[in-house]
């Protein structure tokens, strides 16, 4: 058995032999790249994650972090476990070399990260937040301010947050409350006073960095005095925990104060924090005058009012980066579950007599169900890993893109492929740590098992970035339809280019998916038009969860047929542990099409219907 946190025989037939991310390096960014070293960030991630990750994960959910009221205590593996991987130069591996980074492909980078989710869901949290911080600055924010606070987060020295929800609001972003007050031009731009609170602020309170950097949603007043009701005030501001001189030196403390630490029951390694911006109480910095005033000191970025647009470039990296860590979860369980099965004996063969209680027990992989179990697993976390790491291949496609109208295009379906694979793999590989923990017996409902940890880590991942229902209204309400349904054609034009290439191989076996995608993808698309010629949005929003699942099952269908063209070609001369590998592959195609695909039948059969089910209940009904 290899590694249990990530199948590197997976990952390399995904990359190179799926995706030919080798094909990359004709893109002159990435032209100093090869096979070789990609394979050396791979190597040194899987070691890093291994060696340093991994050994304090069960410590750090054990002995979380705890705030005495002045400072916040993390054992101190963890920021041992950030300086090596800081050393590595991990931190930028995507960013320019001009910025000191490696200049990777956003596909391989990712698939790197994955092995430090995977190890340590709660330390890897802060350098995946810190390094989405640092990309929204780059693209958005002045030279000063990328100087200033996005270059020492690419370098380790800073970590960064973003701050958006508040304890009034949840995830209604248009009813937030903290406001920001002009108050002079600084060397950052403009810079406000901020007084409000954020609540679930991720690494919002620790000394594991010099400084953090919040970016912070707020509202600034319209000419009345008044906040701008809904989402169009919100504006989008930088706020250090400490202020930085123009020389890079630390300054004062900023006005942001931790109110407590929220208890979650997963990423418990992970400071989850309730944030007083302005409070006022502790820390005062100085104002323009000289003298110490309330409120937290921000430097707008960008334009006023368009801070949801800005944050939007964090928050949709943020939800394929949860849904690479959804997978990861659910693989590195399912790589615990497969181990357990293969070396716990329990039970003895059904034979065509009965059992024979004479013969010695046989381990738990011998049994049918406990192989529907695992077979269930590897068709999740596999089809998962497959469309996270194809959405990340779209985006340095896009970097090579041969003009403008390609580019729009690669953009499109990347629009519409971020819903389901930030929620796709929130549901199913948390199904496939739930079966990992079954596969255990008894024992996988106790902590000395790794698995029950993956599953309550994993369970957080259906609410960040935007639960089930938001994503459902943001793929049917938005997505599916925009720029007359430019997205889903987008979509629907290379999952029909992968049936065709299915068809025309002379596989039957893979025909038989390939019609029955085309028939699910036809369905798909019958349904959508239905449910917006329903006349009320009511109606036709009512069932969105629903529709995000059967048009994850479709898309995950589509994935597993790609990876079957591959392995069926390469079936063909390999032998041995290689045939073996791509029998597994296509065993698990065979899984997906006759017992998941046809779960979408029943599911866009309720849709078409228009059904009023759940929008007719009444509170009181309950």
């Amino acid at each position: 058995m290899g590694s249990l946190l990530v199948s590197r025989r997976d990952l390399n037939f995904l990359l190179y032999e799926w995706l030919d991310v080798e094909s990359l390096t004709r893109i002159p960014r990435f032209a100093d790249h090869s096979r070789q070293t990609f394979d050396a960030v791979l190597d040194t991630s899987e070691r890093i994650a291994t060696e340093r990750f991994a050994p304090h994960n069960k410590k750090n959910d054990q002995q979380e972090p705890h705030f005495d009221g002045t400072a916040v205590h993390i054992i101190p593996e963890v920021r041992a476990a950030l300086d090596v991987f800081r050393d590595a130069g991990l931190m930028a591996a995507g960013q320019d070399f001009e910025r000191g980074g490696m200049q990777l492909p956003t596909v391989v980078e990712k698939a790197a990260f994955g092995y430090f989710v995977a190890a340590n869901a709660g330390t890897s949290s802060y350098p995946f937040l810190t390094i989405g911080n640092a990309n929204l600055l780059f693209a958005h924010g002045t030279p000063a301010q990328i100087d200033t606070f996005a270059q020492p987060e690419i370098e380790g020295r800073f970590f960064g947050t973003m701050c958006l929800s508040e304890p009034q609001a949840g995830s209604s972003l248009s009813d937030i409350a903290t406001r920001a007050d002009y108050e002079a031009e600084s060397p950052w731009g403009r810079q406000y006073r901020l007084t409000g609170n954020k609540m679930w602020i991720s690494a919002g309170e620790h000394e594991l960095s010099d400084n953090i950097v919040h970016l912070v949603l707020a509202k600034t007043p319209g000419p009345d005095g008044k906040l701008i009701p809904g989402v169009k005030g919100i504006s989008l501001f930088i706020v250090p925990k400490f202020l930085v001189g123009e020389d890079g030196a630390l300054g004062e403390r900023n006005d942001v104060a931790l109110a407590g630490l929220n208890h979650k029951m997963g990423y418990r390694g992970t400071t989850n924090c309730l944030l007083n911006f302005g409070e006022g109480t502790r820390f005062r910095p100085k104002g323009p005058d000289g003298e110490p005033r309330a409120g937290a000191i921000g430097y707008l970025v960008g334009e006023e009012h368009k801070g949801l647009a800005y944050m939007f470039h964090m928050m949709n990296e943020a939800r394929i980066g949860v849904g690479i860590g959804a997978t990861m979860l659910g693989y590195t369980g399912y790589l615990h579950a497969l181990d357990y099965a293969r070396t716990r004996v329990q039970g003895r063969p059904v034979l065509s007599s009965g059992k024979d209680a004479g013969s010695p027990q046989i381990p738990l992989v011998e049994h049918a169900d406990v192989r529907r179990m695992l077979l269930a697993q590897k068709a999740y976390v596999e089809g998962a890993l497959g469309l996270n790491l194809y959405c990340a291949r779209l985006i340095d496609e896009a970097r090579g893109a041969a003009d403008d109208a390609a580019q729009r295009k690669l953009g499109l379906l990347l629009d519409i492929l971020t819903p389901i694979a930030k929620s796709w793999p929130s549901q199913w590989c948390v199904e496939a740590n739930s079966l990992a923990i079954q596969v255990h017996g008894g024992y996988g409902y106790t902590r000395e098992y790794n698995v029950e940890q993956f599953y309550r880590d994993n369970r957080l991942n259906p609410i960040h970035e935007g639960t089930h229902g938001i994503q459902a209204l943001d793929l049917l309400g938005r997505k599916a339809v925009m720029e007359d349904g430019a997205a889903l054609t987008a979509l629907v034009e290379r999952v029909q280019a992968t049936i065709d290439r299915a068809l025309t191989g002379g596989d039957a076996e893979l025909a038989g998916y390939a019609h029955a995608l085309g028939d699910a993808v036809r369905q798909l698309g019958k349904v959508t038009r239905a449910l917006w010629a329903a006349g009320d949005p009511r109606v036709t929003l009512a069932n969105a969860s629903v529709y995000l699942e059967a048009f994850g099952h479709v898309v995950v269908a589509w994935i597993w047929l790609e990876q079957a063209v591959c392995a069926a070609r390469a079936t063909a001369n390999a032998q041995g542990d290689e045939a073996d590998f791509y029998r597994g592959k296509l065993q698990a195609v065979r899984y997906f099409f006759r017992w998941e695909l046809p779960k979408t039948s029943a599911q866009l059969a309720l849709l078409a219907s228009l059904d009023t089910t759940t929008l007719d209940m009444k509170d009181d009904w309950f």
